[in-house]
C-alpha cells in the first residue's frame, strides 16, 4: 500500500500552510490608524452601500450564457469525434441542436431576451 505517501503529503501540506500563516502573524506589521479598517477601492473612499439591487435580467442573461455555453462544449466534443460516431451521431447532434433552437425560440417569444422597456402592444 502507498497510503504512507498520501499521509506524508498531507502532513507536509499542513506544515507548510501552518508555517506560512504563523510567520505572517509573527512578522506582519501591526498598526491601528484612522482608516485602517475601512474598505477602499484604489485609494478612493467608498460612497454609499455595496448592496445594490440588480435587475433580474442580468441573472437571466448569465443563466442563458451558461446554458448556451454548455451547448458549444457538447457540440465541440461531437465535432472532434464526428467521424467515429457516424450518421447516428450526426442525427443525435441534429436533434440536440433542434431542442436548443426550440428553447431559444420559446425564450424569445416569452420576452426573456428583451432588455428594453416593453414595446409590445397591450390588448384588452
Amino acid at each position: 500500500m502507498v497510503l504512507w505517501a498520501f499521509a506524508l503529503y498531507g502532513v507536509l501540506v499542513l506544515i507548510i500552510a501552518g508555517s506560512m500563516i504563523g510567520l505572517s502573524a509573527i512578522l506582519g506589521e501591526r498598526h491601528s490608524e484612522r482608516f485602517t479598517n475601512q474598505p477602499y477601492e484604489g485609494g478612493i473612499q467608498s460612497e454609499g452601500t455595496a448592496r445594490v439591487r440588480f435587475s433580474i435580467k442580468f441573472y437571466m442573461m448569465a443563466m442563458f450564457f451558461v446554458v448556451f455555453d454548455l451547448e458549444s462544449v457538447f457540440l465541440y466534443t461531437w465535432a472532434v469525434s464526428a467521424r467515429g460516431l457516424g450518421w447516428l451521431g450526426y442525427w443525435e447532434a441534429l436533434i440536440f441542436m433542434g431542442v436548443l433552437m426550440a428553447t431559444l425560440v420559446y425564450l424569445w417569444r416569452l420576452g426573456a431576451l428583451d432588455w428594453g422597456p416593453d414595446t409590445r402592444r397591450k390588448t384588452r
